[in-house]
């Protein structure tokens, strides 16, 4: 469904504004000081005009792409919203080209499958990992695949093939019998995780983040440069809420009234003590929906159409 308009105020809606900008523009204002392990590219290097691996995508030069590379169910859903809310493009899971192009930050899949790839294409991006303790992660994940799997069989499941290829690299999920075995995911989130900390060793311009620990946002929002003074989802609760959300919980607007059955499906706010801000929670318990309920001008269509139609990248894992 279509995205509502921004309720934001107009003067804290510049703020977030700036934060955009700030986020497109910071490299290029430093001038050839980069806080990553590329040198700034020069813009005929970066022109997408110019560039094969780009496939003569446009996008601007000087835009900074932040990747969330956290697998799901570490947050990204989360962490996706707050940019949201500090003024960004984002993108929950992009399959073309040209939701890479439009977003500012890209989470999900692809990315927590391909951040060498991406890494390549974006020398100027800073990549986010989600860390989440293994406890809490792994029957989140079997949840999720009891959902999912069905629609990731190769031939006869409906989700984009960028996704179930995503989901077989790093599950395994054509390879084994059982994807959602306790021991298999374990040794997935393992594997994953050793080789981005190996991959992004020493490097500026990666981090990583638990969502659950205080502080984290500020954290995030510190090393992307951003300020924190944009109201969170904490603040913008109303815009959050959709009609498809009050649908989900006929029998609390039954038994409750709609403003009882509001206040239960809607996500914690966000936590502002002296640690700093924290992430909002959003797809709690077996909830994993939360991206397509809210409502932001700001979200990038994961299926956006360029110049290309819909193609997307030409690389392979």
């Amino acid at each position: 469904m279509p995205d509502n308009a921004n309720n934001s105020p107009a003067a804290t809606h510049a703020k977030c504004s700036a934060n955009a900008q700030h986020i497109g523009n910071a490299d290029h204002a430093a001038d050839t000081q980069h806080t990553g392990h590329s040198p700034i590219a020069t813009t005929a290097e970066m022109n997408p005009a110019k560039s094969s691996a780009l496939g003569g995508e446009q996008a601007s030069v000087e835009k900074q792409k932040v990747f969330i590379i956290g697998l799901p169910r570490t947050g990204t859903t989360s962490v996706s919203v707050a940019l949201l809310e500090q003024g960004l493009k984002v993108a929950h899971m992009a399959f073309t080209k040209q939701a890479f192009m439009l977003a500012d930050a890209i989470s999900d899949v692809p990315c927590f499958s391909d951040y060498r790839q991406l890494d390549g294409l974006f020398p100027q991006a800073k990549f986010v990992y989600l860390d989440r303790e293994m406890a809490k992660w792994v029957p989140s994940m079997q949840m999720l695949l009891g959902k999912m799997l069905p629609h990731l069989e190769a031939k006869s499941g409906r989700f984009h093939p960028i996704m179930k290829r995503s989901f077989r690299h790093t599950f395994a999920i054509d390879k084994v019998a059982n994807p959602a075995d306790e021991a298999h995911l374990i040794a997935c989130y393992q594997r994953h995780q050793n080789e981005v900390l190996a991959y992004f060793h020493g490097r500026e311009d990666f981090i990583t983040l638990d969502i659950s620990h205080a502080g984290s946002l500020s954290r995030l929002l510190q090393f992307l440069g951003l300020t924190t003074d944009c109201p969170t989802l904490g603040q913008v609760t109303d815009r959050a809420f959709s009609d498809s959300q009050i649908k989900s919980a006929p029998s609390q607007i039954s038994q409750e009234g709609t403003s009882q059955a509001k206040a239960a499906v809607q996500p914690q706010p966000v936590n502002t003590s002296e640690h700093g801000l924290d992430f909002p929670k959003l797809n709690a318990g077996t909830h994993v929906a939360a991206w397509h309920e809210y409502k932001h001008p700001n979200k990038v269509n994961s299926n956006s159409a360029g110049p290309q139609s819909r193609k997307f990248f030409d690389y392979t894992l």
